[in-house]
This record gives C-alpha cells, structure tokens and sequence, in this order.
C-alpha cells in the first residue's frame, strides 16, 4: 500500500549497465549503518524535480506516492508501464519481468527470489543488503534499457498523441487523487454490513424452503444438482469439471422463465457479495493516519482506455439498485464540505451519433431532445407525447444494447420478450438509423484486417478472437470490437478532463480548497467547501464539456449534469 509503505531504498540508473542502490532504512542483521533518510531526500529532490531532464520509472505513480508522502516531487516524468501499454494496449501485460522478457530477451530476480513467499514472506527491509542491492539496482537498470526502447516506437507508430495528451499527465493526477483519498462513514456501514447479513439469511430461509432443505448455497455444485437434479428444472449443462453451470447468465435465464430459487440466489449473491466486498472490506481499508479510503487506479489494463481501481474496487458498485446507493451513502465529505459529483450525460450515444454521422441523432441531441423518447417514436411510430414510460425504457434498452453490438436473443432476454419480436425492433433500428449498422460493419472490417479498432483520438484497441473460428468468440470479438472505439473515446474525454481540472481550478483560485477524489466511469466526484459549490460546478462542467476541443470539434454537444451532497449517493 503506497500510502503506508516506509522507505526503505531508492535505486537509481542513468546508462545501459550501470545502477545503484542507496539503502536507507535496512534493518536485517548485520546491516551497516546506513545514510540519513531525510539528508537523501535533500539529495534527491533537486534531481527528481530538475526540468532540464526526465525521471523515467516502471509504474512511476507507486513511487510518486511514497515519495510525496516524504515531500518529494517527481516531474517532468515518463512510465515504461504506460509507454508498453500505449504502443501494445492489452496485447501482453506491462508488469517489469513480463516486459524484460518480451523486449530485452532477460529474466529479472523476481521479488520472490528475494523476500520468499507465503508466511515465510519477508519485508524489504529485512533483506540483507547484497540480495538488495542485486535485485532494486537491476530494477532501475532493466527499466532504463526498456525506456530506450518504448520511447522511438511512440514517434514512430504515431501513438505521441495518445501518450503526451491522455496517459502521461493522468500519472500525477491519478497520484494525486490515491493520496487525496476520501472519508467512509464507518458507522453507517457496521450498520449496513448487519441489516444485508439479517437479509442475506432471510433470502438463504426463502431458499431452503423452494428446496424442500438446507443445502451450501455458495457452491455451485450443490446448487446445480439442487436445481436440475432434484427440483427438475430443464435446461442444466454440465461444465469439464462435471458440475453444473450455475452461473448469473445461467441463473439470469431460467429466473427470465419464472423458476423463483434461481432469482433468490442471485439476491442472495449479489448482498453477499456487496457485504464482504464493500460494507465490511471499506471499514478495514480506513487508513489508520489519514482516517480515508485510498483506491488505486489501474491505467494500463482495459483495452479500451478505460481506468480500473482496486482495494477497493469503486467502478463496480451498483448504480441503479437500492443497496449500491446505500453503499455510496457511506462516502461522505469532511466538516464544512460537500461532496460534488459530475457526470457526462449518454456521452456514448453521443459519440456514436458523431462517429456513425446519423443526422437524425446528432440534431435531437443539439436540440436537447429525450432520445430515448426519440427512439421509441422512431422505431414503434408513436408520437413521442403521452408516451408510457415502459415503451420509453424498451427504447433505452435497444439504444445502449446497439452500442454492444447486442444479439435477437440477447436483447429478447433483457427485454422479456420473443426473440423474433427483439429481431424486428433491431432491423427497424438500423432502417431508422441506416448510419449505425454503415458504422457496425465498417469497424468489424477494420478489425479483422488490422487486429484492432481505433478511437477518434488514435487510441488502439486491440481485438484478440476476431478471425476466431469458433462463432461464439468471433461473435464476443466482434460486439467488442464495435464498442470499443465508443466506450475508449469516452474514457480518452474524461482523461483530457482529469489532466485539464487541477489547472482550472487553479487559475479559478480554488486549487487550494478543492480535491478531485475519485473517477468512475463517465462521473468525477470531488470534496469542495459549501461557499465554493457554485464556481467548483462552473468551473469543472467547463473543462470536462470542452475536453475535446481543439484537437476535435464533435459534431454533438457534450452535456454534464452535476450534484452535490452530503454524501456521494445524494450528489449523484
């Protein structure tokens, strides 16, 4: 954990072959004594801070953090990690040893040769010092050979762009919103954790007796023999391991079909999964000093662009269920703030409008129009006023199931209807919409030909699986392929926004009193004082709504609705 982690070394190269490692707080035996942490840092800040050259490390933002939490800045920078990720996306991983091997034909002492493994485990600073200095000064080395090597490439397979406006200045913002961190209401969620573990066995009752008996509900074993064994149910198929499937397609389906145990068991697991994942996790992960939860963003996994964040994972708590908003209930400002969160409004609609040329689109969102109530005219022939909300929300459902590339049978499912009924409603789409399947077909040729789509900002998005000659995959490959370019121009406009914001805020005056805390999909959340709501909203809408520009000029407007609250839930 970067924001607890003591200081144990710094390992430094500046050519081919040469490296050092300066240990400063080893404390194994026979460990000599060793040079004055704070006289180091007095050393190192001038170099790591110098603009005349560049810091180059191997996911540099860890390193960053540590190094902050000591008062040293690291700037101007580059990340092999995010270099490798830019030029390869998710073709390979970008951790060191992967990339040393891939690039450089050499396998790096692995961090496991040195503090072992499992309870046997050791803390860097009980290593002894020649171990040390083999394993952190080759770190620092390998990582220079790897730079030498990414660094052309960016120029040469025209990804500057890419890299210079998207990736490399999200790596000091990202370090600073994981130190910025933001409160939990331990309180609230002891709470919680106790009302979803009565309800998790209340559901576990209600299964026990459509069962006819208790049974381990978590194994999906005893489930699978449960449901098509002794309650009969048609449809089970068996997996290599010789249990049944059971899982949330599988269970998803035969609820769609009325059988009520499969639909308890998804309750069942979705509370459990929120207890242990998020209500009695969060409490734990308080930071002891700063009394905050600090995630870390992943930059260099999805392949669309898109950030990750772990320990705790904050892009996976539900939206739209009663229990995830109660989850961000528990996210709340510190004394005199306010939570604020701002959100792009259907920015993947919107970049489909753009990207596919569907004029009919492009001016309903200029005109500010309820597309989906748009839609549903388009597509049923029904005037759009006195329109039932549930013909309203079947047209949300095929405009957002457009977007990936969903089948007859999948848009069927979700909407509970027959599948020839779902094949039509799609086929009047595209002759409503003739720009959109023109787009589809476009962009599956492209990625056949070129084993990746692209963004509007020249990000790639690799697709592995579509020259697959097994259907199913080709088929998953190719509705990733058609949403990619979607769902990664979208993560590439809130990363322009997020490098843009601390800038805009200060040239506003307000840098100082207002923190970017967290980034989770299309939504940013921030902490700002109550007197400072109303020019934080303006400030930040202005920024993420002409993130764009100038490199593009889209052809629809981009829209932000903004909130504030006393917690994340009300702000959103």
């Amino acid at each position: 954990d970067a924001m607890q982690a003591s200081l144990v070394g710094v390992s430094l190269a500046t050519e081919a072959g040469v490296a050092a490692y300066v240990p400063l707080q080893h404390d194994a035996d026979g460990a000599p004594e060793q040079l004055p942490l704070e006289w180091v840092l007095q050393q190192l800040q001038p170099l790591l801070n110098d603009p005349s050259h560049t810091v180059v490390g191997q996911n540099l933002k860890y390193d960053m953090i540590v190094l902050a939490r000591h008062g040293i800045k690291v700037a101007p920078m580059d990340d092999t990690m995010v270099l490798s990720y830019v030029l390869d996306g998710t073709s390979h991983g970008h951790g060191m040893d992967e990339l040393a091997e891939l690039h450089l034909d050499y396998k790096p002492i692995s961090f496991k040769d040195v503090c072992g493994s499992g309870k046997t485990q050791i803390t860097f600073d009980q290593v002894p010092l020649d171990k040390a200095l083999d394993y952190a000064a080759e770190d620092a080395e390998v990582t220079g050979r790897l730079y030498r090597q990414f660094k052309p490439r960016i120029a040469q397979e025209h990804m500057s762009s890419v890299y210079e406006t998207l990736e490399r200045g999200l790596v000091p913002v990202l370090s600073d919103m994981e130190r910025t961190g933001i409160i939990v209401d331990a309180t609230f969620l002891k709470e919680l954790s106790s009302d979803f573990e009565k309800r998790t066995a209340d559901i576990a009752g209600d299964i026990y007796k459509l069962a006819g008996h208790e049974f381990n509900i978590g194994s999906p074993k005893q489930l699978g023999e449960v449901l098509f064994d002794e309650m009969g149910i048609q449809g089970g198929k068996k997996t290599k391991t010789g249990a049944y499937g059971t899982g949330a397609d599988v269970l998803e389906g035969l609820a769609a079909q009325g059988h009520d145990l499969p639909r308890r068991v998804l309750d069942w697991r979705q509370l459990s999964k929120l207890r242990s994942t998020y209500t009695d996790a969060l409490v734990k992960q308080i930071n002891p000093e700063t009394k905050r939860i600090h995630t870390s963003y992943a930059q260099a996994i999805a392949s669309t662009g898109r950030l990750s964040s772990t320990d705790p994972n904050l892009q996976n708590i539900p939206i739209r269920t009663e229990e995830g908003r109660k989850i961000r209930q528990a996210f709340v400002p510190e004394k005199g703030h306010v939570l604020l969160s701002a959100d792009y409004s259907q920015i993947e609609l919107r970049l489909l409008a753009h990207v596919a040329g569907i004029e009919t689109l492009r001016q309903a969102f200029r005109d500010g129009q309820d597309i989906h109530a748009m839609t549903a005219s388009e597509v049923f022939g029904i005037p759009v006023e006195g329109m039932e909300a549930s013909v309203r929300s079947r047209a949300k459902a095929i405009n957002f199931g457009i977007i990936y590339g969903i089948s007859p049978f999948g848009l069927a499912r979700q909407l509970a209807v027959p599948q020839g009924e779902a094949k039509k409603y799609i086929e009047s789409y595209f002759e409503k919409f003739p720009g959109i399947r023109d787009y589809m077909e476009t962009t599956k040729t492209f990625a056949r030909e070129n084993g990746y789509v692209q963004t509007i900002f020249g990000r790639k998005c690799h697709t592995p699986g579509i020259q697959d000659k097994n259907p199913a995959r080709r088929n998953f490959s190719e509705r990733a392929a058609i949403n990619a370019p979607l769902q990664g121009a979208a993560a590439d406009i809130i990363k322009r926004a997020m490098i843009r914001i601390p800038k805009a805020l200060d040239e506003a005056g307000l840098s100082d009193r207002v923190k970017m805390l967290l980034q989770v999909h299309d939504e940013l959340v921030f902490e700002a004082p109550e007197g400072d709501t109303d020019a934080t909203i303006a400030c930040i809408k202005a920024v993420m709504e002409g993130a764009a520009q100038p490199l593009l000029d889209l052809k629809v407007p981009l829209i932000v609705e903004a909130g504030t609250g006393d917690s994340w839930a009300e702000a959103h």
